[in-house]
């Protein structure tokens, strides 16, 4: 990794947008230490503290919720708007013609998202304000306003700065700013690791456990980012004109995991649904209700998340490989896979193959990010959100670097002769 960004940094074109990056990140982080007047943060910190689904929204939003600032909400619409418009892509006709017209039915879908995205962050910040108003210094229709003002100009503006990342930067912006917000958590996490320590409810060799936990995380991820299961494809000989074409052997990769750390980043969102629901009705049956089963680390809330990690691994694979068009290309080509005939029996097989990849790398996210809440009920700790930080963590650096290492091919062919 440390080579990859040497080599990157050397090239003009890819320091710029090395820099850009950074430059965005930082703007991020500046925002973060900017507070949204009129909240009486010591309740609210007391309420995060108590309450395992706000600190998980907390820990997502890099700090930003419990101090309150105008990114409070994070990209949380944004993601929720992402899901709503992905689902709705397959179920209206309309919707998905944009998404197979290209780059203009993209750029159609995108504005639509931005708009989903500002009704469902206007909508959840107006439902904080109202909900948390005991926690407001002054409940007035202009403090409420205020409010509901900067937080949702706030996600707007991260969605902004997302965006220009992934158009002019490294990387998927969504996911960095993602990362950032988690990374900028560790020395506080350490900290709560060592009170735990302190007062004697994590031991030594509990510690030293976490610590293996972390390191066996990490290498899992990497192993199954970079695993592949690669389908041998032969391309028939044929002769035009005096010269012979085709003959050669090669291979579709086809990935363990195809969906990254999108279906942690999608399932964390979605499990924070009902809380944020509730958060409107703090006083109601219904917010007990969800208090008591969907609480962070509860059964019900397990169960549930552990589904979503899985099926959104499935969507996500389902939306970015097609195995019709694949098995499509390799006949117009005049390819097959031995002991397979071309046209639907090739489809059939890929298809087979790419659920079973699909199934072990959706139940091994499932595994890493359930693990710490396991581990947290036993030793009466709340590690909240461990698993899931390091599935994002290790995958989105993953995906920069290969971000970094394509855009190098690119530009320069000794990187693919070294590898």
């Amino acid at each position: 990794m440390v080579s990859t960004l040497k080599d990157a940094w050397k090239i003009p074109d890819l320091r710029r947008k090395i820099l850009f990056t950074l430059a965005l990140l930082f703007v991020y982080r500046l925002g973060s230490f900017i507070p949204v007047p009129f909240v009486d943060l010591t309740q609210l910190s007391s309420l995060v503290n108590d309450n395992g689904m706000f600190g998980l929204f907390n820990i997502i939003s890099g700090g930003n919720f419990k101090n309150f600032t105008i990114f409070a909400m994070s990209i949380t619409p944004y993601i929720n708007a992402s899901i709503i418009m992905n689902l709705l892509a397959f179920a209206i006709p309309a919707l998905e013609k944009l998404q197979k017209e290209g780059e203009e039915g993209r750029k159609k879908l995108a504005q639509y998202t931005r708009f989903l995205t500002i009704l469902l962050a206007i909508i959840q910040a107006l439902g904080m304000s109202l909900s948390f108003g005991n926690l407001l210094t002054e409940k007035t229709t202009l403090t409420v306003f205020t409010v509901v003002l900067c937080i949702t100009a706030g996600t707007a503006f991260l969605m902004y700065l997302g965006e220009q990342i992934t158009e002019n930067g490294i990387g998927n912006g969504i996911s960095l700013i993602i990362f950032v917000s988690i990374i900028s958590r560790i020395p506080s996490g350490i900290s709560e690791m060592y009170n735990y320590i302190t007062i004697g409810t994590m031991t030594a060799i509990s510690l030293i456990l976490f610590l293996v936990f972390i390191v066996v995380v990490v290498f899992g991820v990497v192993a199954v980012n970079e695993g592949q299961r690669r389908v041998p494809v032969q391309y028939a000989k044929r002769v035009v004109g005096r010269k012979m074409y085709g003959g050669q052997s090669t291979h579709i990769p086809l990935r363990v995991n195809m969906a990254g750390v999108i279906p942690v980043i999608f399932a964390s969102s979605l499990t924070l649904f009902p809380a944020t629901i509730s958060s409107f009705f703090p006083t109601s049956a219904f917010a007990n209700w969800v208090t008591t089963y969907f609480s962070w680390g509860s059964v019900a809330a397990t169960i549930i998340y552990v589904v979503l990690i899985i099926a959104f691994t499935y969507f996500y694979t389902a939306v970015t490989f097609n195995p019709y068009d694949v098995a499509d290309n390799i006949k117009k080509q005049g390819g097959y896979v031995p002991g397979i005939r071309p046209g639907k029996p090739t489809v059939d097989y890929l298809s087979r193959i790419t659920n079973r990849l699909t199934l072990f790398g959706g139940a091994f996210l499932a595994i890493i990010a359930i693990i710490p809440i396991f581990v947290g009920n036993v030793m009466g700790v709340n590690l909240q959100f461990g698993g899931t930080s390091l599935l994002i963590i290790v995958g989105v650096a993953l995906e920069v670097v290969k971000t970094l290492e394509s855009e190098m091919m690119m530009r320069n062919h000794q990187g693919f002769l070294k590898s």
